[in-house]
């Protein structure tokens, strides 16, 4: 008896070391970002969130070049002592993703598609609230908008979508701060962009996403 037990446990011990080396095969490293890592598992996340947000997900290496970015906002947020969200605002979050969705049954159709769970979904949320929260209070306090722009996006953008959908468009008053807020939201993202672009050129980056698919 006391031979058979210990036959079980040495199996299960090397079934668990056998488990273990598999994930090391499917989770490896893809990027070297100065003294860090991005994994494989990093890019299958972010994409189960993109499926679960958009329908669909990004090829691995747009989605690789998207994390490199957010480790360097997320970098400087925590060098700067940036706060995390609160549970309020990531719940608020939540709120405004799933009115994005025609009724509650698509909201779980789509999260059950992209094989996230409720926490997941959470995480993701906090994650990229905080990052584009530290991007808004970077940036948003330079810039200006002025009326004519305002003017501009009304005449051209808002009045003829809403007449190509047969609706009546609403008045330039009553569009001002919606339109003054996405104008101001495009050129936070312009600006970001900008800046990222400057900070790839002093990060020391290895992309090991091909070799490692070789």
């Amino acid at each position: 008896m006391r031979r058979l037990a210990l036959f079980l446990l040495l199996a299960a011990m090397l079934l668990e070391a056998g488990v273990d080396r598999a994930q090391e095969v499917i989770d490896r490293i893809v990027a070297r970002v100065e003294n860090d890592v991005i994994l494989l598992s990093d890019i299958h996340q972010l994409a189960e969130y993109q499926v679960f947000v958009d329908g669909k997900a990004e090829s691995d290496e747009p989605i690789l070049e998207r994390l490199i970015d957010q480790w360097i906002v997320r970098t400087e947020a925590t060098a700067a002592r940036f706060p995390q969200p609160s549970d309020q605002d990531v719940q608020r979050s939540l709120a405004r993703l799933k009115r994005s969705f025609s009724d509650s049954e698509s909201f779980e159709e789509r999260k059950k598609q992209s094989g996230l769970t409720e926490e997941e979904i959470l995480w993701q949320l906090k994650s990229q609230l905080y990052l584009s929260n530290y991007l808004d209070s970077r940036f948003r306090a330079s810039i200006q908008i002025d009326d004519n722009a305002i003017a501009d996006f009304y005449k051209n953008r808002v009045v003829p979508r809403a007449e190509s959908r047969g609706q009546t468009p609403p008045t330039l008053e009553a569009a001002h701060d919606f339109i003054q807020e996405a104008l101001v939201q495009r050129a936070i993202n312009e600006q970001a962009d900008t800046w990222l672009k400057e900070s790839r050129s002093r990060v020391r980056v290895e992309n090991l996403l091909n070799e490692n698919t070789k």
